[in-house]
């Protein structure tokens, strides 16, 4: 089963492709060679399970995720009887999609201009995808044009950064990389959040955190994983591998279990929002 867990890039649909796909390009080849999607995505499964049912997802409904990444979100949705349609920068990440759920829709694109007709869905997602945005206000205003009437739209974000451990390996990063790269946590204030997508044309419905466990059985999985997205990749480029690695090694320390493995516990904020007929 492929796992990603995205956190930070530059606002960049030709950058966030690029960094976000670097070490998924594998997996045409072979699903296995592929860190990306095989060992961090997947530890967001119990996130993207949980928003999708707090949304209400039922079958039939048509499903857009938007910043799909290599799909996971958008294959648990078609479990759950979606017809599902997902859209990302990657290309490397969309054909990992596309043969995750063949029976999908995958395009790659941007989150600021969506290439969907207006209302064309009951249902929009973005997991922790809009922070890293551009203009996050214009990406959800192309997720309010694509939704129908009585659609949903559910923003996953960071939670607060005081409540994440991952914060720790994402503070490693962000110092390796340089000053105009994305802040993760740019969502991550709730009143914020429910300001930005008000800016948007949505109405705030419900928010609520969940919480994310990143669970790693070793340091060599754990590095697998940490290194394999487009926030370290970026640092990577930028201050090279072995300083990345080394860094990430000693963030991730404190959370050594007894047992050789790491445990990093995390919260999310998702946002279910509605249109604002009002908005023009």
């Amino acid at each position: 089963m492929s796992r990603i867990q995205k956190s930070k890039v530059i606002g960049s649909a030709a950058i966030q492709g690029k960094l976000w796909g670097a070490r998924a390009s594998d997996f045409v080849a072979s699903v296995q060679s592929s860190d990306w999607a095989e060992v961090q995505e997947g530890l967001c499964a119990p996130l993207f399970e949980a928003v999708l049912r707090k949304t209400g997802i039922r079958p039939g409904i048509t499903h857009l995720d938007i910043g799909c990444g290599s799909g996971m979100a958008c294959q648990i949705a078609v479990r759950m009887g979606a017809r599902v349609f997902g859209i990302d920068a990657a290309s490397a990440l969309i054909a990992i999609a596309k043969q995750r759920t063949p029976q999908g829709n995958f395009r790659i694109g941007k989150m600021e201009k969506l290439p969907y007709d207006d209302n064309s869905f009951d249902l929009v997602t973005g997991f922790n995808s809009f922070q890293y945005a551009a203009n996050p206000v214009n990406a959800l205003k192309e997720a309010r044009r694509v939704a129908r009437a009585q659609a949903q739209v559910a923003i996953v974000t960071w939670g607060n950064p005081k409540d994440c451990e991952a914060a720790a390996y994402l503070n490693a990063l962000a110092a390796l990389s340089p000053p105009e790269a994305s802040d993760p946590f740019a969502l991550s204030d709730k009143e914020k959040l429910e300001a930005v997508a008000a800016q948007a044309g949505l109405i705030p419905v419900k928010m609520e955190d969940i919480d994310c466990l990143w669970s790693y059985p070793n340091l060599e999985v754990a590095l697998a994983g940490l290194l394999s997205d487009g926030t370290a990749v970026h640092a990577i480029r930028t201050s090279g591998e072995e300083r990345v690695r080394a860094a990430v090694v000693h963030a991730i320390a404190p959370f050594k279990t007894a047992s050789g493995g790491y445990w990093l516990e995390n919260k999310f904020h998702y946002l279910i929002a509605k249109k604002n007929p009002a908005f023009a």
